[in-house]
């Protein structure tokens, strides 16, 4: 889909070299649309050896059980975002440790996904009921006989394996830098 009209003044919008990348651009002010980019997050919380999964009730993946996750709202910092869709599609309350993983997906909307390694800290899996259909913590020898999705089966995986430090949250960051998610390796 191209974008036509600029989205910071209305104005028409024209192919132009910016970068050395034709990109669209305003013909009266200074804008450009520099993509179509979308951020996912995802949850990897183990409880006694067992991986914390749900199972989607819609498309895409309709019927494969996948870690909760989800996407970033424009003004939602990312952490927040991970414990927010587990809360939602899990009712299990969690709390970021570290970021575990990286997809990078470029397509028609290029696609990041962040997962994060989160602790347990309450509650009884339950299904929302709209987004996801079951869940629950399962061990590998139980998700044998499950439809887990692929790249799910690498995040659990990471999950139950990794031994790497990962990027840790910056709470103590050197210089005051307000509104930044800052992660760190330790």
């Amino acid at each position: 889909m191209s974008v036509n009209f600029c989205s910071s003044c209305g104005h028409a919008m024209e192919n132009r070299l910016v970068d050395g990348v034709e990109r669209r651009a305003c013909t009266s002010c200074t804008w450009v649309h520099w993509g179509n980019y979308s951020v996912g997050v995802g949850a990897l919380v183990v409880k006694d050896d067992k991986v914390l999964l749900v199972r989607r009730a819609q498309e895409p993946g309709k019927g494969n059980w996948t870690n909760p996750g989800g996407y970033i709202e424009q003004l939602e910092p990312i952490e927040q975002t991970i414990v927010r869709e587990v809360l939602e599609e899990a009712n299990v309350q969690a709390k970021v440790k570290r970021v575990v993983a990286l997809r990078d997906q470029p397509r028609a909307i290029h696609n990041i996904y962040i997962a994060f390694e989160m602790e347990y800290v309450d509650g009884e899996p339950q299904p929302d009921g709209f987004e996801v259909d079951a869940a629950g913590f399962f061990s590998l020898e139980e998700m044998r006989t499950m439809q887990v999705a692929n790249f799910t089966q690498w995040l659990v995986n990471i999950a139950l394996n990794g031994n790497g430090t990962g990027l840790e949250p910056d709470l103590e960051p050197i210089v005051n830098l307000p509104g930044y998610g800052l992660f760190k390796i330790s």
